[in-house]
């Protein structure tokens, strides 16, 4: 028994390292979302000085956001057809070439606020297409499929590590040498996963058409979430939770410098705060051995997530606001990714792209619109009661879910036994 596989055995939340191709994956990505964090927080950032509008701060993370909402079923699709590991070698390539251009751009002094919103469109083309195949492609990179809700536990938790490390990274790269530094250092970092894949080898995959057309594998797809009452009712609850959630990061700069009198290192703060919440969410989860037991985390964690959120609105001091993130945070993410693990744990595998692109699209494609929607509320009543509420908005969402829950929770069960994993 190697390392790695001693590791595994005496700590469940390890398992998925015991495959070559994870372990490849798994620094490549760690790259590339720290990368992705930084140039968030410099262009949200750049966007607030150059305007000091809520607004425009909306609009931009609308243009980041929407093509999930509109590309994700076809993506899924795309997904369960076609080679993951090339599409995903092609997009972030693709994601690499934008982070040079806002380099180049703010570097030479032309950049524009059209070009600032133009770009973020071409980063949610690009994380359209990256997401969902992503996350189906999780399962070509372990050795047995019992590891998969570890991997998607280990992978929330890399992205909420690099969502705590890279905004405060972003902060004192801003104050200290300007947003040009961020987008430099994120063009480097795309490098590290374009090269990871390219030293992934995944097993060939049968690839399963049915004779269908797209548009009949679309229909499908969509048959296949919402015509379940399982999958219907998790993936409401996502796409209203990333609906009314979603105008805390899009809102944070006025509240870091408005509400709380800060610079741009308050507002690293803030979103690191948001992300230590969430890293507590995923080493949670990733040490679990099973799925059993998720749906009473997502029906306890949805309210956790709308307490925390309704809390921070009234926070009027950074120490207060530091406090009370991360509970927000650590519930947000415990339901997204518990809500994810379910998903898949019951999910056909000719239908895992599929269904990750719905859960995409409900969850991350409501989240333009809540930002929408959020920088036009701020605009007119303010960013205090938009955040407010947004907050009585969540808390009656989690009451929603958990009166359904009996019922939701015994066919989920069913579903388990079924494919012996309850």
């Amino acid at each position: 028994m190697n390392g790695t596989q001693a590791l595994a055995e005496r700590f469940p939340a390890l398992r998925p390292f015991q495959s070559r191709n994870f372990r490849i994956y798994y620094i490549g990505q760690f790259a590339t979302l720290l990368g992705n964090w930084m140039q968030n927080v410099a262009m949200s950032w750049l966007v607030y000085r150059l305007t000091g509008s809520a607004l425009v701060l909306g609009v931009t993370a609308f243009a980041q956001q929407v093509p999930i909402l509109v590309l994700a079923p076809f993506v899924g699709v795309l997904a369960d057809r076609r080679n993951r590991r090339t599409i995903l070698i092609t997009v972030q390539s693709l994601g690499l070439a934008q982070a040079a251009l806002i380099t180049v751009l703010t570097i030479s002094g032309d950049v524009q606020v059209w070009h600032i919103i133009a770009l973020s469109l071409w980063t949610g083309v690009v994380n359209a297409f990256e997401t969902p195949t992503r996350q189906a492609f999780l399962l070509e990179l372990l050795l047995e499929r019992r590891h998969l809700p570890n991997a998607i536990a280990l992978q929330s938790f890399l992205m909420n590590t690099t969502r705590l490390v890279g905004p405060s990274i972003a902060g004192v790269v801003l104050a200290a040498l300007g947003e040009s530094v961020c987008f430099a250092l994120n063009t480097v970092c795309y490098l590290a996963i374009v090269t990871a894949y390219r030293y992934i080898r995944p097993p060939p995959r049968e690839i399963l058409t049915h004779g269908q057309s797209w548009l009949q594998a679309l229909v499908t797809g969509f048959r296949y979430a919402f015509g379940d009452p399982v999958n219907r009712r998790a993936i409401l609850l996502l796409a209203f939770l990333g609906f009314l959630s979603a105008p805390w990061q899009s809102l944070m700069p006025v509240v870091a410098k408005e509400i709380l009198s800060g610079d741009s290192r308050t507002l690293g703060v803030l979103i690191g705060a948001v992300g230590a919440g969430a890293i507590i969410a995923g080493l949670y989860l990733a040490s679990r051995r099973s799925v059993r037991g998720l749906d009473r985390v997502v029906a306890a964690t949805a309210f956790i997530a709308a307490a925390g959120f309704f809390a921070f609105s009234f926070a009027g001091t950074l120490a207060a606001a530091a406090c009370l993130l991360p509970v927000f945070g650590f519930g947000l993410i415990a339901t997204a990714s518990s809500t994810n693990q379910i998903l898949q744990s019951i999910a056909d595998d000719h239908m895992r792209g599929r269904i990750v692109s719905v859960y995409v699209m409900m969850f991350m494609g409501s989240m333009p619109l809540g930002n929408l929607a959020g920088g036009l509320a701020a605009h007119w009543i303010g960013t205090p009661w938009t955040l407010r509420c947004c907050g009585i908005g969540m808390l009656a969402l989690a009451l929603w879910f958990v009166l359904g829950f009996r019922r939701w929770s015994a066919a989920l069960r069913e579903k388990w036994r079924r494919v012996r994993l309850g």
